[in-house]
């Protein structure tokens, strides 16, 4: 029973690494009528979301998508402390493989999982050889990492193409290897260096946190003070200590801690909620018929002896602005359109013409983001004495292309009282796929300069 107790948050850990590589790894292949769940391609210019396809010129949807990043970075910080860390990052969930599957109980490098302070000694040459190996094996773990990395920015199908003719995407092979290498010294090298010096959610983190924030805290009143308020530790023998202290100071809870920490001194930037410390003094303190002396808890709540209260003004207000920007999201990603239009003036106001016949002239920018091939036709919704003089025709575009188009807009006589002024009458251009008209259709802004009346007579 104890046994069990001591390893239940070990055992949820795992759990939840294996649902998160299972939903990164199959993402990119689930699509939605061809298109897919996530992805931007900077090699077709697309972004997907949700199975819906957006053009780089609608990215207005990434800066939603970044904010609800960051807000949900704060909001689970506040809530759960640095949860993210041990029990999501992927930094953390490839130590565990390399660490704690292949030098600890495939190639037992180490003794134990339970002893992360101990490294393998490699005075040896066997156990040279078998670290060779465990960076071999590993080396293809971050290749496979590495694809799937790359699988939201190159879909698979594409990727996997491009790879038949490397020596023509060399490009794509650059990013693939150096991201595996990485990964690689990485999670080999630097290992847990990374989480305590290089990564910047540390120091963010103790802005973030409050006293209703939980965490892995030891408790100092059951346990004792095992360091002095200036962050000694207070020297044995334990006749030194409390006699009522219940830390009989096994310091399990230190050598299975991978950051190398000691959770008795108190909050650390090092701790990476990982709670291997809570499991250990779980398993100590079950011998004794005791609760642990290390909980996964709040300050507050273990003063007090309450419940956490994980609604509070802070984690609120992140959940409204979360609210607020994901409603943003979805009636933002409900306007997509099917097809782009851009209208650019060219630097000639007007041209004037016999018979006061004014024309201005355009250039029409047509996109068809949609994955079939359409023709395109637009009119001028809100005045009949405009007319349009080029193109006369139907203009054909293929799936995912582009085309300029030079568009001259006349008026045969004036558009308003133009005695004293040139006259800027605002335009609506409503363009549409002419075989699918009800679906894919557009507006768009623009004008039309009708020049003053003796700028015309000088042309006469």
């Amino acid at each position: 029973m104890d046994t069990l107790r001591s390893i239940f948050y070990r055992k949820k850990r795992y759990f939840v690494y294996t649902i998160i590589t299972l939903i990164a790894i199959s993402l990119p292949f689930i699509t939605i009528n061809g298109n897919h769940i996530f992805l931007l391609s900077f090699d077709h210019m697309e972004f997907h979301l949700l199975g819906v396809v957006y053009n780089v010129q609608q990215l207005y949807l990434l800066p939603f998508l970044l904010i609800i990043l960051f807000v949900g970075v704060f909001f689970m910080t506040t809530l759960g402390g640095r949860i993210w860390c041990g029990w999501s990052c992927p930094q953390t969930i490839f130590r565990v493989i390399y660490r704690d599957l292949i030098e600890t109980k495939i190639l037992k490098l180490r003794k134990k999982i339970s002893n992360k302070q101990e490294k393998p000694k490699f005075n040896q040459f066997s156990n040279d050889v078998k670290k060779i190996i465990g960076i071999i094996m590993f080396a293809f773990i971050a290749l496979m990492a590495a694809a799937v990395f790359l699988f939201y920015f190159v879909p698979p199908e594409d990727f996997f193409a491009y790879l038949a003719s490397p020596l023509d995407h060399k490009v794509l092979l650059a990013f693939w290897l150096c991201i595996a290498g990485f990964l690689i010294f990485d999670i080999t090298f630097i290992a847990e260096n990374f989480c305590i010096y290089m990564c910047p959610y540390a120091r963010i983190q103790s802005v973030l946190y409050d006293d209703d924030t939980i965490t892995a805290i030891y408790d100092e009143k059951r346990g004792g003070p095992i360091y002095t308020p200036a962050g000694e530790k207070i020297p044995l023998p334990p006749q030194k200590r409390d006699s009522n202290a219940e830390c009989i100071n096994c310091e399990k809870c230190v050598r299975v801690c991978p950051t190398h920490i000691d959770i008795r001194k108190g909050m650390q930037l090092e701790c990476i909620n990982c709670l291997e410390c809570v499991d250990a003094c779980t398993s100590v303190m079950g011998k004794l018929g005791k609760p642990s002396l290390i909980g996964w808890i709040s300050p507050n709540a273990l003063e007090s002896k309450t419940k956490v209260r994980y609604f509070r003004f802070k984690t609120i207000g992140y959940i409204i602005v979360l609210g607020l920007v994901f409603a943003l999201l979805v009636a933002m990603g409900g306007k997509k359109e099917q097809m782009l239009l851009n209208i650019s003036r060219t630097t000639e106001l007007y041209e004037i013409r016999s018979q006061n016949i004014i024309d201005n002239d355009y250039v029409f920018l047509f996109q068809n983001t949609d994955k079939v091939n359409h023709r395109y036709a637009f009119r001028i919704k809100n005045r009949d004495d405009i007319e349009i003089m080029r193109p006369k025709g139907e203009i054909p575009l293929s799936a995912g292309a582009k085309i300029r188009e030079v568009v001259i807009l006349r008026a045969r006589a004036p558009l308003g009282d133009n005695a004293n002024h040139d006259l800027t009458i605002p335009i609506t251009i409503e363009a549409f796929a002419t075989d699918d008209p009800e679906k894919i259709r557009i507006e768009r802004k623009t004008v039309f300069v009708y020049p003053r009346a003796d700028v015309i007579k000088k042309h006469q």
